[in-house]
C-alpha cells in the first residue's frame, strides 16, 4: 500500500517490531483495532516486521515441525481475539476460536494454500480436540493477515526474515534496528520486542555436564525447544537419562516414540497398548516433584462460574503495592492466593455438589472470608464444613504428591506411578471433581493479577503450569502404556543427575527409591531455558542490557506495567522502546488464550498498542508544526 497523498510533507511514521510470532500477531491486531481512535488523521505508516520464521506461528509454532506433536489446550480453549472479559481501554474486536476458525472452513472451503493434511485436519476438528501444532500455525497465520489487513489505509507492512542482532538511537530520537549481514539498519520511531522463547547458554552445570560428555564420547542435550533437538544421537535400546516431566518430556517421548515408528492400539479389555518398532531408546524420566503434570481437564462447566477475583483481586494487589518494599511472594502474596483457590474450588464444591458438605454457602462464605489466609481457624473451618478429606483443597498435597512416600524398588515405584497417572486422568475426566475446573479459572485469574508485581521468581509459573497447563488426556494415556510396555520408567521425586568419571557415565538417583541408582550415556534436559538476559543467546537481547535496560534479580527484562515500556537502570521508561513475552518482568501465560478469561497477553497488546499509537500521533504532530 502506498502513502496518503494528502500528507505529501510527512516522513511515514515507523514501527519495527522484532519476533513476528503470535505475541507480535496480537501486538498487531491490536494496533489495528485501535488505530480509528488513535491514529485517524491518515498519516501515512510502516510497519516492519524482523523475524528468520514466518509471521503467525513464528519459531514455535512454525509449520515445518513433526504432524505427530499436540497443542495442550482444546480447540475451543484457543483464540487471538479480544472479547468482553479483556479489561482495556481499546474496542473489543471478536474474532473465531480456533475450532470457530476450523468450522468455517469446513463451510466455505478451506483456502487454497492450506496443504490437503491440514484441510482434512481442519475437517475432522471438534471443540474438544487438540489440534496439531502445524494446524495452529495456520490458524495464527490466517490470524496475522486478518489483522495486516485490518491496518489504516495507507500502512505499509515490510517483512525481514532477518535476525535483528542490536538496536540503537538516542534517547528520544530514532531508533535503528540493525539485522544480521546487512550494513544499513532500519530506522524506527518506535521499536518492539516479541522474541518468543529464546536459546540460552548454558549455566556452570549445564557446561560441565556438556564437557563431561564430550570427553567421555556421551550424549548431553541441554534445555532447549524439543522440536529443534537432535534426537539422532539417542541410540535404540540404549537408557536415556530425561530431567523433566513436562511438556517439553511429552514432546520427546512422542518423537522418541511415535516418531520412530511404534504405534499404538487397543487390547481386548480397552487399554491402549503400545506396539515398539524396535528404534526405542529407553526412557528413564524424572524431575523434582517425580510425577508428570496434570492432565488438561476433559469436561466443560455447567452452572455458575466460580466469582473470581475474591481475595486476590486489584483490591488487594493495590494494598501490596502500596506497602513500603517489594512485596514477598511466600509472605504476602501466596497466602491471599490460597485463599483465592480455596474459595474457588469450595464455591464450586457448595454449589454443585452440596452433598457432599455440612451446611449452606452462604454460611461457609461469611465464615471463610472472615478467616485470615492460612490460619488454624480457615483449617478448622473447612474441616466442619466438609466431611471427606478428599473434598479438601490441600495445595501442598497437589504440588508435591510424591513427598515423604518411599519405595523398596524401582518396580514399586513404577506401579505407584501408573497407579497415580490413572488416578489424575480418571479425575480430570470426571464432572464430580468439577472443583478442580473452578481451581483452574481461579489460577487463570490470580496470573492476570500477577503481572502487576513483574518478577515474582520461578516458583509460581512452576506450579500453574503443573496444575494448569498440562498436556491432553491422551497423552498421559500413551505415557501408561509405553510406561506397561518397559519404553518410560520413572525416576521419582528430587530425581538428582551427576557425572561418574569413574565409569565414565551419567548417573541418576532419586529420593523416592534411596540407593537405587540409574547408569546411562545418554542425558537429556527435557525442559526450555531460563529467559535470562544475562544467558540468552539473542544478540539483542544482550546488548540493550550491556547498553543500559535493566534486568530483575532473576534475568527478566524490566518494563514498565502499564504499556511494556523498557526500564533503564535508573527505572525510566524508555519513550521508544518496548517488549512483550517471556524474557520481560511481566510475562503472560501465553500468547493466546481461553476465550472469556481477560487474558493478560491481550491487555497487554492493548496497552502497548495504544502507547505506540500515542507515540506515533505525537510525532506526526511535531511533523506537521515544523513542515
Amino acid at each position: 500500500m502506498s502513502a496518503n497523498p494528502d500528507h505529501p510533507r510527512r516522513s511515514p511514521a515507523t514501527v519495527v517490531i522484532v519476533g513476528a510470532g503470535p505475541r507480535a500477531t496480537g501486538l498487531i491486531e491490536r494496533i489495528a483495532a485501535n488505530a480509528p481512535e488513535l491514529h485517524g488523521d491518515g498519516a501515512p505508516f510502516e510497519l516492519h516486521l524482523v523475524d528468520p520464521h514466518p509471521p503467525g506461528g513464528g519459531r514455535i509454532w512454525r509449520p515445518d515441525q513433526s504432524p505427530l506433536l499436540w497443542m495442550n489446550s482444546m480447540a475451543e480453549d484457543v483464540t487471538m481475539f479480544t472479547d468482553a472479559s479483556v479489561e482495556r481501554e481499546g474496542p473489543i474486536c471478536p474474532g473465531p476460536s480456533l475450532s470457530e476458525w476450523a468450522g468455517r472452513l469446513r463451510e466455505e472451503g478451506p483456502p487454497h494454500a492450506l496443504p490437503p493434511e491440514l484441510a482434512a485436519e481442519a475437517a475432522a476438528l471438534t471443540g474438544r480436540s487438540f489440534a496439531t501444532r502445524r494446524l495452529q500455525s495456520a490458524y495464527l497465520g490466517w490470524v496475522y493477515e486478518r489483522s495486516v489487513a485490518a491496518l489504516p489505509p495507507g500502512t505499509t507492512v515490510h517483512e525481514h526474515r532477518d535476525r535483528a542482532v542490536r538496536v540503537t538511537g538516542p534517547y528520544d530520537g530514532r531508533q535503528q534496528v540493525w539485522l544480521e549481514g546487512r550494513t544499513a539498519p532500519l530506522t524506527a520511531d518506535a521499536v518492539v520486542l516479541a522474541l518468543g522463547h529464546l536459546d540460552a547458554e548454558p549455566d556452570a552445570e549445564q557446561r560441565a555436564l556438556t564437557a563431561f560428555a564430550a570427553e567421555h564420547g556421551l550424549v548431553h542435550l541441554p534445555p532447549e525447544f524439543t522440536a529443534d533437538s537432535d534426537l539422532n544421537a539417542l541410540r535404540p535400546g540404549e537408557p536415556v537419562l530425561v530431567r523433566g516431566l513436562g511438556l517439553a518430556f511429552v514432546d520427546l517421548m512422542v518423537l522418541l516414540t511415535e516418531g520412530r515408528g511404534g504405534r499404538y492400539e487397543r487390547g481386548p479389555d480397552g487399554e491402549l497398548v503400545y506396539r515398539p518398532s524396535g528404534r526405542e531408546p529407553v526412557l528413564y524420566a524424572g524431575s523434582r516433584r517425580g510425577v508428570p503434570y496434570h492432565a488438561k481437564i476433559g469436561y466443560s462447566l455447567s452452572g455458575e462460574r466460580p466469582p473470581v477475583p475474591r481475595f486476590f483481586g486489584p483490591a488487594q494487589v493495590e494494598e501490596l503495592l502500596s506497602r513500603p518494599g517489594r512485596p514477598d511472594f511466600r509472605r504476602d502474596i501466596w497466602p491471599l492466593i490460597a485463599k483465592e483457590l480455596g474459595f474457588a474450588h469450595y464455591h464450586r464444591l457448595f454449589t454443585a455438589h452440596p452433598e457432599r458438605t455440612a451446611g449452606p454457602w452462604s454460611a461457609f462464605e461469611e465464615k471463610y472470608a472472615a478467616c485470615p489466609p492460612g490460619s488454624p481457624e480457615l483449617a478448622a473451618l473447612v474441616a466442619a464444613a466438609v466431611p471427606d478429606p478428599a473434598d479438601r483443597l490441600d495445595l501442598d498435597a497437589l504440588d508435591r504428591p510424591l513427598t515423604g512416600l518411599r519405595f523398596d524398588d524401582h518396580e514399586a515405584l513404577q506401579q505407584e506411578l501408573r497407579g497415580h497417572i490413572e488416578a489424575d486422568l480418571a479425575r480430570r475426566h470426571d464432572p464430580a471433581h468439577s472443583p478442580d475446573l473452578a481451581v483452574f479459572l481461579a489460577l487463570l485469574s490470580v496470573y492476570g493479577q500477577l503481572i502487576r508485581f513483574g518478577d515474582i521468581g520461578g516458583w509460581w509459573h512452576g506450579f500453574f503450569s503443573f496444575l494448569a497447563s498440562g498436556p491432553p488426556g491422551p497423552r498421559l494415556e500413551q505415557l501408561l502404556a509405553l510406561s506397561r510396555a518397559g519404553v518410560v520408567r520413572f525416576l521419582g521425586a528430587e530425581t538428582a543427575v551427576a557425572a561418574d568419571p569413574l565409569r565414565g557415565v551419567f548417573r541418576a538417583s532419586s529420593a523416592s527409591v534411596p540407593g537405587h541408582v540409574v547408569e546411562a550415556r545418554a542425558l537429556v534436559e527435557a525442559r526450555l531455558p531460563e529467559p535470562t538476559v544475562d544467558r540468552s543467546r539473542d544478540t539483542l537481547l544482550r546488548s540493550l542490557h550491556r547498553d543500559g535496560a535493566a534486568a530483575t534479580p532473576a534475568g527478566l527484562l524490566a518494563v514498565s506495567p502499564a504499556d511494556a515500556r523498557i526500564l533503564d537502570r535508573a527505572g525510566r521508561p524508555h519513550p521508544r522502546r518496548f517488549a512483550l513475552g517471556p524474557h520481560t518482568d511481566a510475562r503472560a501465560s501465553g500468547a493466546f488464550a481461553r476465550p472469556g478469561t481477560n487474558a493478560p497477553a491481550f491487555r497487554q497488546n492493548d496497552a502497548t498498542a495504544r502507547a505506540l499509537l500515542r507515540c506515533l500521533r505525537d510525532l506526526s504532530c511535531r511533523a506537521s508544526l515544523t513542515a
